[in-house]
């Protein structure tokens, strides 16, 4: 099998993508990230606006029309929605494959 070389996705990542499901600005993400995650993952703005020019490089999210003009957003695309696919059925293997070793 080949391995995609964007694998595995940080927890950060993988929870920003996520969250922009539905189109979002930074504050939101931020917000969304913390939800999803059960505050188990916050993120400061500094690394949140690293994430996304990285992901917008990589073509995972793109910028959409926003009505307030002082407000980037953002949203995933069909390649960020692939890419949290295959991660999500990269961490599924692992959980059944720990599952299997201990016969749980």
């Amino acid at each position: 099998m080949n391995r995609n070389k964007n694998l595995p996705l940080t927890e950060t990542v993988y929870y920003i993508l996520l969250a922009l499901i539905e189109p979002a600005h930074g504050y939101l993400i931020m917000q969304k990230v913390e939800e999803l995650s059960e505050g188990a993952v916050r993120l400061a703005a500094g690394t949140l606006y690293g994430a996304i020019e990285n992901l917008l490089k990589l073509k995972f999210i793109k910028p959409v029309k926003s009505e307030d003009s002082r407000r980037k957003v953002y949203v995933i695309t069909e390649e960020g929605i692939e890419i949290l696919q295959l991660d999500t059925a990269r961490m599924n293997r692992l959980i059944d494959t720990m599952k299997k070793v201990l016969k749980n």
